[in-house]
């Protein structure tokens, strides 16, 4: 294992208010466990209901809880892209707000960080609607396909990932979906690693089938561009 001193954990929240305190219940018992510094990151997209409220709440009982709420709604790729600028750790762990992830699984991931500088999880067994599995299959497929990955679940929100390398690329709206990728772009190393998940209990899902297949065709082809024009600058010698 690469040598680690702090953890961030960014969690983008969109209208939330039912889950956060338990999330945070959860990750806190989590990294309590690991021994190392950390830090638990909001990004409050514009949210509509109380979450902000919530996590003010918790960031006045708890330093280690830090926030950053948006004027407007802007987006998970701009909540997670404002979270990696601001995190202080040179670890970054990400997850969904909705309780979907487990943090119980972060332990076991971490076991294959620094042999990899991503490790992606892998819901395995998904606890979603049929028609959410299969759009999620053939989305990744669609994926795979035309950027050369063989990444299984591209759309898990827990990822964890090398601060340095993550802070570098360029995001853009939807592009959050493809962040393997797009380190990989950087020279990471990526392993996949199957997680849990668990049935949403509270709130609803901010995606349907169509949104993600119409965003996401944008997507590929923005992604698509950047591994065809990526620079491959191999240095024979200099004097500088």
């Amino acid at each position: 294992m690469r040598m680690i001193n702090t953890i961030s954990y960014v969690i983008p929240v969109y209208n939330e208010e039912e889950n956060i305190k338990r999330l945070y219940e959860e990750i806190t018992e989590v990294a309590n466990s690991l021994n190392y510094d950390y830090e638990i990151l909001f990004v409050d997209d514009a949210s509509t209901d109380n979450s902000l409220l919530i996590i003010k709440k918790l960031a006045d009982l708890d330093n280690r809880v830090k926030y950053i709420s948006f004027e407007k709604n802007c987006g998970q790729s701009a909540a997670l892209f404002a979270g990696f600028q601001n995190a202080k750790g040179d670890v970054i762990i990400t997850m969904d707000a909705d309780l979907q992830n487990d943090p119980k699984d972060i332990p076991r991931m971490l076991e294959y960080y620094g042999e990899y500088d991503v490790v992606n999880g892998w819901r395995y067994n998904r606890q979603d609607t049929l028609a959410k599995r299969i759009g999620s299959k053939i989305g990744n497929f669609v994926r795979n396909w035309l950027t050369k990955e063989t990444i299984k679940d591209t759309g898990c929100a827990l990822k964890i990932l090398r601060a340095d390398m993550v802070k570098k690329i360029k995001m853009y709206r939807g592009l959050h979906r493809f962040i393997p990728t797009l380190m990989r772009l950087e020279g990471a190393k990526v392993i996949e690693v199957k997680v849990n998940h668990r049935p949403r209990a509270f709130g609803q899902s901010k995606y349907t089938n169509l949104k993600r297949a119409k965003e996401g065709l944008y997507d590929l082809v923005a992604v698509r561009w950047m591994i065809k024009r990526h620079l491959k600058i191999r240095v024979k010698e200099k004097n500088v």
